[in-house]
């Protein structure tokens, strides 16, 4: 299924060619985008725009497709303005440890491939998509959104290793809020086959027909924010916006919009604006995009 989230736009509100510096003809601006970033940028936000033609506290279109990879037991695709990943979760049998006999294993990991930009380099993973594997990791554990103790098939015998993996297929920035939105998309799309362990022959059986879907709990969702110059806290940032945000701040809220992961990297903060004030600002900022993308990941689902 597939749902999709559109920013609403007032009508006859400048584009993003017309909300730039109008003194600037277009190949002198593209000229300028390049030798002068944090300028350019600039100019847009002292017109109230962004550079893609969204308002300063504007967010991006969302859309959301699931079930399209057959192989995986869920999978879901994910398009944040042009941000596109795709999430695939594979399930197989393990034995538990015998530190935790009764807990399965959940192991996601977030991809940035040289494919999806050319800031990206072949080769082992960067510093960024480890990181964003890291704070990935902390989301669903503090979230407890796939609880280990739901993934025993049979206790000290058989449990369920659950395989995340993210991979971005086309990054224009804020790929940890997109990531997110895959995954849990994708874990609501899973359905695992029916296990029993048998004690006599000590294998584990599956069942090609019956199927059932995860014990979910809390599903998290996160919303990213940079602070540009000290003067602007803008959403959802673009790849263009990214490296010019030296302080970028993630709150991922549950249901009841309890935190369960904020990060914040960089010291930068706002004139005339107490850090508290920031957070707070961004806070409710992201309660009400959240609540814009449940309704969206529930359609999806249907």
């Amino acid at each position: 299924m597939a749902a999709t989230l559109t920013a609403q736009q007032p009508p006859n509100e400048a584009s993003s060619s017309s909300a730039g510096p109008s003194s600037i003809p277009g190949s002198s601006a593209e000229v300028f985008k390049k030798l002068h970033p944090s300028q350019y940028l600039s100019r847009f936000l002292t017109k109230g725009y962004r550079p893609d033609g969204r308002k300063i506290k504007g967010w991006r279109d969302v859309s959301i497709n699931v079930g399209s990879i057959s192989t995986a037991h869920g999978s879901s695709l994910i398009r944040m303005g042009d941000t596109t990943m795709v999430c695939g979760i594979k399930a197989e049998v393990s034995e538990p440890t015998a530190q935790a006999p009764n807990e399965g294993y959940v192991v996601p990991n977030i991809d940035l491939p040289a494919l999806c930009s050319p800031n990206f380099k072949p080769g082992p993973p960067g510093d960024e998509a480890q990181t964003y594997s890291n704070w990935l990791n902390d989301l669903i554990v503090s979230s407890s959104t796939l609880s280990p103790s739901s993934l025993v098939i049979s206790p000290g015998k058989a449990v369920w290793v659950i395989y995340i993996d993210v991979v971005c297929i086309n990054y224009d920035g804020n790929a940890f809020d997109a990531a997110v939105l895959a995954v849990m998309a994708a874990l609501k799309n899973v359905r695992l086959p029916k296990a029993k362990y048998n004690e006599e022959t000590t294998q584990t059986i599956c069942s090609r027909t019956e199927t059932y879907p995860l014990q979910l709990g809390r599903i998290a969702l996160s919303c990213s924010f940079g602070i540009f110059s000290s003067t602007h806290l803008l959403p959802d940032p673009t790849s263009y916006e990214t490296p010019l945000l030296p302080t970028t701040i993630s709150i991922a809220l549950d249901e009841d919009n309890e935190a369960c992961l904020i990060r914040q990297e960089g010291l930068g903060g706002i004139q005339g604006k107490s850090g508290e004030r920031v957070l707070g600002e961004a806070w409710n900022l992201a309660e009400e995009r959240i609540t814009e993308l449940r309704e969206i990941l529930e359609e999806s689902s249907l």
